[in-house]
């Protein structure tokens, strides 16, 4: 059994409880993981137990702690965005990140389309460690898009959410339908929304997972998060 873990913001311990209970297969953590401490040290208590996986969120590239805790991590492999990866005998598509208008958001053409095009016109300055600027490492390039599409996987994970969700995208169902997926996951959104009715439309099933919430790989909740502030 694969868990599918909503957005953490920096809090795991009920990762970790859900995995000492139910030890599943593996674990995908759907972004906004902000880490505060490397990722293998946050998560040292249940890496015997499951394979963990990621994608990364908009708020992990916000300081340098949050991207050094991932990027850096010695769990920096464990990263799917970009790639399929067999997990638990299942093929998972990841794509982290989100649209920004600066660099591309759907249903308009790409700004810049690659990485490289991007650095060809951000000026030295403006660049981070010889690179990208920090920030718009957890943006959605055309190119990571693409390259995705020409890839078959069984289960898509991505940050941002298809068109089923009010704040969706549908070129993220063109992409799911373009893989060949049976289904999807999607944090950012912080809901999980009732999707059904988009099935036959999308030709996958959808879910978003809550703040703080797992699923499993069959849509079913293993946990919801209630905020002890309002206990």
């Amino acid at each position: 059994m694969i868990f599918f873990c909503g957005d953490v913001h920096g809090q795991f311990g009920h990762v970790i409880s859900a995995v000492q209970q139910h030890r599943p297969d593996a674990i995908v953590l759907l972004g906004d993981l902000q880490a505060p401490q490397p990722l293998e040290t946050v998560l040292a208590d249940i890496i015997d137990l499951t394979e963990v996986w990621y994608i990364h969120g908009n708020h992990d590239t916000d300081g340098t702690r949050d991207y050094c805790n991932l990027w850096d991590s010695g769990m920096a492999d464990r990263n799917l965005h970009g790639r399929v990866v067999e997990i638990a005998g299942v093929r998972i598509a990841g794509l982290g990140g989100i649209f920004r208008g600066h660099i591309w958001m759907p249903p308009n053409h790409p700004v810049y389309a690659s990485p490289a095009h991007y650095l060809q016109h951000c000026g030295k300055a403006n660049q981070w460690r010889g690179g990208l600027p920090r920030k718009q490492r957890s943006s959605i390039f055309y190119a990571d898009y693409q390259a995705l599409a020409h890839e078959k996987a069984d289960i898509m994970v991505t940050h941002e959410a298809p068109s089923c969700h009010p704040w969706g995208f549908s070129v993220l169902d063109r992409l799911g339908q373009s893989m060949g997926i049976q289904k999807s996951f999607h944090g950012h959104q912080h809901d999980s929304l009732n999707y059904r009715e988009h099935d036959a439309r999308l030709g996958f099933k959808a879910y978003g997972v809550a703040l703080r919430a797992i699923m499993d790989e069959n849509g079913n909740i293993i946990s919801t998060w209630e905020d002890p502030a309002h206990d």
